[in-house]
């Protein structure tokens, strides 16, 4: 079906629809704005006709041309936002390629397309659910947090794991408040523990309990985006980023708020930091657990979880040179660069491995304690917290643009 070959052209019309289907259904996966538009521009291309796209997380914007006219079709879709499913963009990668070499006709990709939207998650519930128990232990020990810091983050994300899964069956007003009832559920449970164990650090306990919702990677992507030229979806996606953050951040202070009235919490007293030691445990946990909460194809979990240990160790490596700041940097140039690497051996797509890493670098947590700062009185810290959340988002962009110029990425992956 390549443009290269001597096959006819499938139908314009029929090609048209193959194509909105494609881009609404991948536009869940996850795929920043750009790997969704090369996609398409691929596929129409292969099919023989000319196209322009462009993809925001609300909407997508098709238009469709043929031999060389001026005449477009355009057709507009609204979007309700996207996801993250790893395994189900691996399969369309794979789809994509297939497609685009001739081994497909456009009803074989359709069908196919139907059956990757109904793949059940690759890790399954049980192995999710502590996913999300992994990432939510590993947490406090990045922060100083203590051991009874670590249990109950740890308890209490398994209860954010299963609202999650709830929310998925009660329809989109259950999916929008998500971020407001997981966090104040986390909240309540965090300040009711406070009640009993005045060492508990509520701010961090409910932090670590949501950490996998949090939408640090929105907001980085969004500023990558905006420095990428993508203007509206780079808009969309760091204002849809700070939306979710300030409504995680008012479910937790109403959860806060609401035990105060009925209960008098105690004053916070130190705990026992964890010895940073337990880093070098604590580390690997969260690196297995981000790729199992993001759906890892099997294949390709290894690899992802090499790409996050590359990424952390730029960041130590920088951050010990010149400070955090470096420390992204150097941990995304070096991401970026094997990231390419192995896109270009695997043949694979680079997100695979691109965004557990990326999840790991990005500064949502950042936000979300600048904001618990500013709640707390303390102007001057929410202000800089929140403010370097932005830094780090650009640094992050930085180190995206110098990874890329060192090693070109593959556009036909």
């Amino acid at each position: 079906m390549n443009n290269n070959d001597n096959s006819p052209k499938p139908d314009f019309d029929e090609a048209c629809h193959f194509i909105i289907k494609l881009g609404e259904q991948v536009h869940g996966y996850g795929p920043n704005a750009y790997r969704l538009e090369i996609y398409l521009n691929r596929i129409t291309r292969a099919l023989g006709f000319e196209g322009v796209f462009r993809s925001t997380p609300s909407e997508i914007y098709f238009a469709f041309s043929k031999d060389g006219s001026q005449w477009q079709k355009v057709h507009v879709s609204a979007m309700a936002g996207t996801g993250t499913e790893l395994n189900r963009m691996a399969k369309v990668g794979e789809l994509v390629n297939d497609l685009e070499n001739s081994k497909l006709s456009l009803a074989e990709a359709s069908a196919r397309l139907d059956e990757i939207a109904k793949l059940p998650h690759p890790w399954g519930n049980f192995t999710s659910a502590l996913s999300y128990v992994m990432v939510g232990v590993a947490f406090p020990v990045l922060l100083g947090g203590s051991w009874i810091d670590l249990i109950l983050s740890g308890i209490f994300s398994l209860v954010v794991f299963f609202m999650v899964m709830k929310s998925g069956s009660r329809g989109p007003l259950t999916a929008e408040w998500l971020p407001v009832s997981t966090a104040f559920a986390a909240g309540v449970l965090a300040t009711v523990s406070r009640y009993f164990i005045p060492e508990v650090n509520v701010v961090l306990v409910a932090l670590s309990a949501i950490l996998i919702l949090i939408p640090g990677y929105g907001v980085s992507v969004g500023v990558v985006e905006l420095v990428s030229k993508h203007i509206n979806s780079g808009l969309s996606n760091l204002v849809s980023g700070l939306i979710y953050l300030f409504k995680q951040f008012a479910g937790v202070w109403l959860g806060v708020k609401l035990v105060g009235l009925i209960l008098t919490i105690p004053a916070a007293t130190t705990a026992i930091a964890i010895d940073s030691q337990w880093l070098w445990l604590f580390m690997p946990v969260i690196i297995i657990g981000l790729g199992i909460a993001l759906q890892t194809p099997y294949r390709d979990f290894l690899w992802a979880c090499i790409g996050m240990g590359i990424a952390y160790g730029g960041i130590l490596l920088g951050s010990h040179w010149a400070g955090a700041n470096l420390g992204n940097l150097m941990g995304t140039v070096l991401l970026v660069i094997y990231t390419n690497i192995w896109a270009r051996t695997t043949r694979r797509p680079p997100s695979i491995v691109l965004v557990p890493a990326f999840i790991l670098l990005v500064s949502g947590s950042i936000g979300f304690r600048g904001l618990a700062a500013f709640a707390s009185g303390d102007a001057h810290t929410g202000g800089v917290e929140f403010s370097q959340m932005f830094v780090v988002a650009l640094t992050l962009a930085v180190g995206l643009f110098i990874g890329n110029t060192i090693i070109k990425p593959d556009r036909k992956i």
